[in-house]
């Protein structure tokens, strides 16, 4: 009478399935790809295009009060705090849907899921590793942007202090670490739309479905945020506190706001994130 063997045990000799898609495998095969180069080339292209657009449009009379486009053009901290406001809201999330809703739904379009799976890799930790490499790469181009705007700021606007449109000024190191913080907090904030992402890229096989989808749903969110009769229900929208890093612009910082949207999107994530995980072990692979 013969027994059962597990996978371990009929799996070839060295096999060991913690080891299986290494971060350092997966991460380079990532960045190899021509929508990663693109997309990092596009964030950290932004900042230089926006300073030609200044650089060519005609200074209209003044208008008697601060505004961000006015004050973008007075220091490198304006300016990048102007391009973070600027791409936060659609360039920002459009990068993040990519990163994790091409994770899975990429590997099935090209018929090559399966045969990960049959290395054989764990589904868990297929999308563990493929959603870590995915943050990876979302927090790069998160810390790509601002560096960029700072390094260009800077070579047009000079290092000087940071004038929010209260008049109030905080200090260019003291600014630079703010902007550090507020880029820490956008990725804390978009995480909603990571965990949306890798949700939709495990219930379809086209790439494009998985990104447009979590897209979509950020806009519509965006629009009904604008829609003041709603009141309160506002407040359990995902997008409601997508910009309450501008808090960090006073000179005494205000941490109500972004507690709650980093409350907010971390929730958000992961109920999202755990459906995906379900929805992954419970799908039939076969592509």
């Amino acid at each position: 009478m013969t027994t059962l063997e597990t996978p371990t045990e009929a799996a070839a000799p060295g096999y060991r399935p913690n080891r299986t898609l290494p971060i350092r495998v997966e991460l380079v095969r990532q960045l190899k790809r021509r929508r990663t180069q693109v997309s990092l080339g596009l964030v950290a292209l932004l900042p230089v295009i926006l300073w030609i657009a200044f650089s060519l449009a005609e200074s209209g009379p003044p208008s008697g009060s601060l505004n961000l486009v006015d004050l973008a053009k007075t220091s490198a901290a304006n300016f990048t705090v102007f391009t973070m406001f600027a791409a936060s809201t659609f360039l920002l999330i459009v990068v993040v849907a990519l990163y994790f809703g091409d994770t899975v739904a990429s590997e099935a379009s090209w018929s090559s899921l399966r045969y990960l799976l049959a290395i054989p890799i764990r589904r868990t930790r297929l999308l563990r590793q493929k959603a870590i490499v995915a943050g990876m790469l979302s927090l790069a181009a998160l810390l790509l942007l601002p560096a960029v705007s700072l390094l260009v700021g800077s070579l047009a606007y000079g290092a000087s202090d940071l004038v929010s449109p209260a008049g109030e000024a905080v200090s260019f190191g003291g600014s630079v670490l703010r902007i550090v913080m507020a880029a820490l907090y956008l990725a804390v904030h978009l995480s909603w739309v990571a965990g949306l992402a890798l949700l939709l890229s495990v219930s379809t096989d086209a790439p494009l479905g998985a990104v447009g989808g979590a897209v979509l749903v950020s806009i519509v969110s965006q629009i009904l945020d604008q829609i003041t009769a709603l009141e309160g229900l506002r407040n359990w929208l995902p997008t409601h506190y997508a910009n309450a890093w501008a808090d960090l612009l006073a000179d005494q910082i205000n941490w109500d706001a972004m507690t709650r949207g980093a409350f907010s999107a971390l929730a958000f994530c992961a109920v999202f994130s755990g459906l995906a995980v379900w929805r992954f072990h419970r799908k039939d692979i076969t592509s």
